[in-house]
C-alpha cells in the first residue's frame, strides 16, 4: 500500500448488491450493528442540518463567527461556547435540531428488527420516533461534562424520556447508543471542541463507551449507513465504536467523494466499502 494513495478496493455492482443482500440477512438475525451518519437524515428530507458542514453554516447564520472557523461545527461551536456561554451554544443546537425529523422507511425497517444495538451519531431525534410504540428499548447518550462535578461520560433514557440507572439497559432489547448526543428527550451535546478534548483523553481506554455498548458489539460486524470519515475526530469516534467487534465491516458509499484519510480508514478497519447510492442501498435493505 501506498501510504499516499491508500489502496482499497470497492466492491461495485452487482458485487456489491449481492453482498448487501446478505447483510441484510445477517442484520434481521441481530448479527450485525448499524451505524446512522448525518446523510440518513437526507432521506427524511429533514428541515435540519445534515452534515457538520450544515451545522456550522447554521452557527454562521445566527452569529457573526471568526473566518478561521469557517466550515468547521467543531470550531464555531467552541468559539460559541467560549465568547457566549455554554447555554448560548445549547439553545442554538437544540435550535438547529428542534424541527422533528419524521422517520424515513429505513429507520422504521430498522426499528422493526431484533438488533440488540442501534448506533446515531447525528443529533435530531428520528431514530428514537421509529421506536416509539416499542417499549422493551432505551437510549444511551454521550453527554458534555462541561458543569458536571461528578465523572460521568453518559445518561441512559427508558423509552419515555426518562432518566434511569445504567442496571436498566441489561433488559433492553434494544440499546439505541447516541454517541454524540441527541436533541430528545434531554438535549444532550457533544459539539465544541472542548468536550472533545476531555472526551479523547480517555477514550482509547474506552471509558466514554458504555458497558452495555461495548458488551453488545463483541463479535458483530458493523454496517455503516450515510457516514463520512473526513475528519480525524469522526474516525477516531467509529474506531472505538469498532473495537473488539467482528473483523468485518461494511460501508454504504459514494466513491469519488472519499479523501484519502477516508480510504486508508476504511482499510485500516476492515470496512468493505459497497459503491451503491444509499436511497437504492435502502431498498436493499428493506426488501431482501
Amino acid at each position: 500500500m501506498n501510504a499516499l494513495n491508500p489502496s482499497i478496493e470497492f466492491v461495485n455492482r452487482p458485487a456489491a448488491e449481492a453482498m448487501l443482500r446478505k447483510v441484510a440477512e445477517e442484520l434481521r438475525r441481530g448479527n450485525v450493528v448499524p451505524y446512522l451518519g448525518p446523510g440518513v437524515a437526507e432521506l427524511s428530507n429533514a428541515s435540519v442540518p445534515i452534515s457538520f458542514e450544515d451545522l456550522a453554516a447554521f452557527f454562521g447564520s445566527r452569529l457573526a463567527l471568526p473566518g478561521r472557523t469557517s466550515g468547521n461545527a467543531w470550531a464555531c461551536a467552541q468559539h460559541i461556547e467560549t465568547t457566549r456561554h455554554r447555554t448560548t451554544l445549547t439553545a442554538m443546537m437544540a435550535d438547529a435540531f428542534n424541527t422533528p425529523v419524521e422517520p424515513a422507511q429505513l429507520r422504521r425497517h430498522l426499528a422493526g428488527l431484533p438488533l440488540p444495538l442501534i448506533v446515531d451519531s447525528w443529533y435530531d431525534g428520528a431514530m428514537r420516533n421509529a421506536l416509539t410504540g416499542r417499549s422493551n428499548w432505551g437510549e444511551v447518550q454521550g453527554i458534555t461534562r462541561a458543569g458536571l462535578s461528578e465523572h460521568r461520560w453518559y445518561r441512559f433514557y427508558d423509552a419515555a424520556g426518562t432518566e434511569v440507572d445504567c442496571s436498566s439497559a441489561r433488559g433492553w432489547k434494544t440499546i439505541l447508543y447516541k454517541p454524540h448526543g441527541g436533541v430528545a428527550p434531554a438535549k444532550n451535546f457533544l459539539v465544541s471542541d472542548a468536550d472533545y478534548v476531555e472526551v479523547l483523553t480517555e477514550i482509547d481506554i474506552q471509558t466514554p463507551i458504555p458497558e452495555e455498548v461495548r458488551d453488545r458489539r463483541t463479535g458483530r460486524s458493523f454496517l455503516f449507513l450515510g457516514c463520512r470519515f473526513n475528519d480525524q475526530l469522526l474516525r477516531t469516534y467509529a474506531r472505538q465504536v469498532l473495537k473488539r467487534s467482528c473483523d468485518v465491516h461494511y460501508a454504504v458509499i459514494e466513491p469519488d467523494t472519499l479523501s484519502k484519510n477516508e480510504r486508508r480508514f476504511l482499510l485500516e478497519q476492515g470496512v468493505r466499502p459497497l459503491a451503491i447510492p444509499l436511497a437504492h442501498a435502502v431498498e436493499i435493505l428493506q426488501t431482501s
